[in-house]
């Protein structure tokens, strides 16, 4: 077996800065494109998703849990609750955040549609996509189509988001009247 020596290591050309370690290159709202697409991992929910969720949530309705109770009001299987559907929407599960984390201000709205139901087994894909650049005021606005499909390909959620991002100004909207000096 080879031996390993930190003697082989090249030091770092420059220090290392934390502030300057991003997972992807830092962007801003004018850098960004309707049309984009920042998808989320795959992920298969489990009967233990659903019941971390319940505890968090409260929600003990029946259909989220008993199986009989479900199949005898006409679903194949517990539903897995809506709002942690659409949990799988959140911005940090894509690398959206990561390109924009600088100029991030607020997430400011989030609506959905419920459109099949969600079991344990099913693995659900999420992704954004950029439909909408807004300018408001010194800021910007991106709205974003929410979707989440399930493995036979189904749409199961729709939803929209919308955020407020900080622009960049240019040298003429900075010297322009009321900002002399």
């Amino acid at each position: 077996m080879a031996q390993f020596s930190t003697d082989q290591v090249a030091a770092p050309a420059e220090p290392f800065d934390p502030e300057t370690f991003h997972v992807v290159p830092a962007r801003e709202f004018e850098d960004l494109r309707v049309g984009e697409v920042f998808r989320a991992p795959s992920r298969t929910l489990t009967d233990a998703h659903a019941a971390a969720f319940q505890t968090v949530s409260a929600d003990n309705h029946p259909v989220h849990y008993d199986a009989e109770w479900a199949r005898r009001h006409g679903h194949a299987a517990p539903v897995v609750h809506g709002l942690q559907v659409l949990a799988f929407t959140a911005p940090g599960a894509t690398l959206f955040p990561h390109f924009i984390g600088e100029v991030f201000i607020a997430f400011l709205e989030v609506s959905c549609a419920f459109l099949k139901e969600v079991h344990s087994g099913d693995t659900l894909y999420p992704a954004l996509t950029i439909r909408g650049l807004e300018h408001q005021g010194d800021d910007g606005v991106v709205i974003t189509d929410a979707t989440i499909h399930n493995q036979r390909g189904e749409l199961v959620l729709s939803g929209r988001h919308k955020y407020l991002l900080r622009r960049r100004h240019s040298a003429s909207e900075l010297s322009g009247p009321g900002n002399e000096g």
